[in-house]
């Protein structure tokens, strides 16, 4: 059979890098810690009996979103870089917090480095290429004129028609 190739499982399941994919997994992380906070919160109702649910709410919310981030990135799915990265920020922010002012580097340091591996994992130029959608030989310049990510969609879409 000429011109067949194997292809991953991986890469059959997301188009996106392997780096994106990493930096997905790892962006669930705070997501999982989330729920699991907001599950313990419920159990030992630390707070006032008037504030206990909606401080759960809050947190489930946050977790559902970081996790639907964390999933689109695994997915491959452009859409969930942006929302990687202010995750990533954020958790830069809180581990810097926790590390310095808060006193507990314990905890800090540990978030503090999930962010800046994601903001690295997300800003190599495998994933820049992908959110820009570059085809080979191209610059990310010429890509971004091109449309990137729109223009890469519009041509899976000729290619499934014309298939």
């Amino acid at each position: 059979m000429e011109g067949c190739f194997a292809v991953s499982i991986a890469d059959k399941l997301s188009p996106a890098p392997r780096e994106v994919r990493i930096a997905g997994a790892i962006t669930a992380l705070p997501g999982l810690a989330l729920i699991v906070f907001a599950v313990l919160l419920l159990v030992n109702g630390q707070a006032g009996p008037e504030n206990l649910l909606a401080e759960v709410a809050y947190y489930l919310v946050l977790a559902a979103g970081t996790v639907a981030c964390a999933a689109g990135l695994v997915m491959g799915k452009t859409w969930a870089r942006s929302p990687g990265v202010v995750v990533a920020l954020i958790l830069v922010g809180v581990g810097w917090y926790g590390a310095g002012p808060s006193g507990q580097p314990l905890w800090g340091v540990p978030l503090g480095l999930i962010g800046v591996a994601v903001l690295v994992l997300l800003f190599r130029r495998p994933s820049r290429a992908w959110a820009l959608g570059m085809q080979e030989g191209e610059t990310e310049e010429e890509a971004a004129e091109r449309d990137g990510a729109a223009g890469r969609a519009a041509r899976r879409e000729r290619e499934e028609r014309d298939s």
